[in-house]
């Protein structure tokens, strides 16, 4: 069981550096570095060489080879790689120990969303960027740290402190917030998906005009038109707006449910364990609220862009461990 949390948090560790570097590829317009999957180029790293590159870009005509963008893409799909190797290991060593009592199901789980995973990332090349392919590989990946995040609170042995037995009804309140944080994640890849991500550049909204602009016809259409790439975005200005406006309104309502729940938990709770995990969840919900103005503020800068990424995961994992516990109150 020690070998188990250990793969557990390493894993979960790679995760979230997984989730990261997807940001940053994304953001880094480096998602069709490399044309092809899942070697570049029919190499297993970046064409360096004056032949490789002739030969590279006589294979691929329309994707001249930019040797930054294709290593930005490699090294993510090198560590995504490592990733579900290692999730592997994890579901062997789970089924191998299930005697012991081991969890079975979730590692399991874990094995066929790492492997579903892998077949977004392919088609997020061989469909050229489309944006439901992005936001679900954007998905599936903070569903992964998530799912692993779950599985090392099962396999530790750490008990919930007694008393407080009146805030375990506030379990299905997480619940509720955890679906909340899921739509407006959702939200965030599909706006970076679809490339409006500096449509709005004031606050709190969007500029002035921003309402008689608003457009659903085409705005979250699941299955695009087919395009020969849909990198840089295919929608009109309008549509982009309507798809930024709808991810301002979700921040702000799970910036105040989320808000609610921690004061309340933080108000009612009298054992410091359900005290600093609510103090926590306001904490992560302030960075990362401060991360979605500074965005606007400095017209998305990656260092920032890639922060809100990485803190929108560590939000719903601290989430999913306040729910967690409250339901394992007895």
């Amino acid at each position: 069981m020690v070998l188990m949390r250990r793969l557990v948090l390493t894993a979960i560790v790679l995760a979230l550096l997984v989730v990261s570097l997807g940001a940053f590829t994304r953001l880094t317009h480096a998602g069709l570095g490399c044309p092809d999957w899942p070697g570049c180029y029919g190499l297993i790293d970046v064409p360096q060489t004056s032949q490789e590159i002739a030969k590279a870009e006589q294979a691929f005509p329309e994707r001249p080879v930019e040797q930054q963008k294709a290593w930005n893409e490699m090294i993510h799909r090198y560590f995504a790689g490592s990733l579900g190797l290692l999730i592997l290991a994890i579901a062997i060593l789970a089924i191998k120990n299930r005697r012991q009592g081991t969890p079975v199901m979730l590692p399991m789980a874990l094995l066929a969303l790492v492997t579903f995973q892998a077949a977004l990332g392919m088609w997020t090349v061989t469909m050229k960027l489309m944006p439901v392919v992005v936001m679900g590989h954007l998905l599936g990946g903070i569903t992964t740290l998530c799912l692993l995040h779950l599985l090392y609170l099962r396999l530790k042995p750490y008990r919930v402190p007694g008393g407080d037995t009146h805030i375990k009804r506030y379990a299905k309140f997480g619940v509720i917030g955890i679906v909340i944080l899921t739509a407006q994640i959702a939200l965030g890849g599909w706006t970076s998906s679809n490339y409006a991500a500096l449509t709005c550049t004031e606050l709190p909204i969007c500029q002035s005009g921003w309402l008689e602009q608003l457009t659903f016809t085409d705005s979250f259409d699941l299955i695009p038109p087919e395009r020969e790439s849909y990198e840089f975005g295919h929608l009109d200005h309008a549509s982009r707006v309507t798809i930024h406006v709808m991810h301002r309104i979700g921040a702000i309502v799970t910036a105040l449910y989320l808000g609610w729940l921690a004061f309340v938990l933080f108000s009612r709770a009298q054992s410091q364990f359900f005290k600093s995990a609510a103090l926590g969840l306001a904490i992560i919900l302030l960075v990362q609220v401060s991360l979605g103005v500074s965005n606007v503020w400095f017209s998305l800068p990656l260092s920032v862009a890639v922060s809100h990424n990485v803190v929108a995961a560590c939000l719903m994992m601290i989430l999913i461990t306040l729910t967690y516990s409250l339901k394992r109150k007895i």
